[in-house]
């Protein structure tokens, strides 16, 4: 039932585009598999072969330490709502550090210049399989809202707090391996 496809075709981006969630996956040799849940409004097609999503402070940061060390991500969407359907993107992605140049140009052109309180980098996926399968074990599901949680704790934070918060838990990931979360002169001041 699953079928693979080189890049994302149409029929996909309809269906990435209608999904309020979606789930990364990632590792490193001698580490522990991280899956994690984002919010598809973080997420922008970039054309078909890439993807990316603006990510916000949480409390670690595995995705970054595994791509740092490894490459590897996944990214999984599925249909909890209409027709049955899970949509994968394979691919080597990376971390892109907050404040960079590419960073910058990323946010402007694919978020309209507005960052948000608590983002803390843009994770980018070069894909290079998509598969989809058929989704009939998934459950069916309402959706109700968007959590403001995430947000409000940003605010409570501010820059400031955030900056500290990131060097208290953000630095390495669970395993022990750098995120490259900040640069070196933000990491001696």
């Amino acid at each position: 039932m699953a079928k693979q496809f080189a890049r994302i075709e149409d029929n996909h981006k309809s269906f990435i585009a209608r999904q309020r969630i979606f789930f990364t996956a990632s590792a490193a040799e001698g580490t522990r598999v991280n899956i994690s849940p984002r919010p598809t409004e973080a997420l922008r097609l970039v054309d078909d072969l890439t993807a990316i999503y603006l990510d916000k402070t949480g409390s670690g940061n595995e995705t970054a330490a595994h791509l740092l060390v490894d490459g590897r991500l996944t990214l999984m969407f599925c249909a909890f709502e209409g027709p049955p359907v899970i949509l994968r993107l394979y691919g080597n992605g990376r971390m892109i550090r907050r404040g960079s140049a590419e960073y910058l140009a990323l946010l402007d052109t694919h978020y309209g210049g507005e960052e948000p309180l608590g983002a803390r980098q843009i994770i980018r996926l070069d894909i290079d399989l998509v598969q989809t399968s058929c989704g009939y074990g998934v459950p069916l599901f309402d959706y109700q809202g968007e959590r403001c949680n995430l947000d409000r704790w940003a605010e409570a934070k501010g820059e400031d707090g955030l900056r500290a918060y990131w060097r208290e838990k953000n630095l390495t990931s669970m395993d022990g391996l750098p995120t490259g979360l900040l640069d070196e002169e933000e990491l001696v001041s």
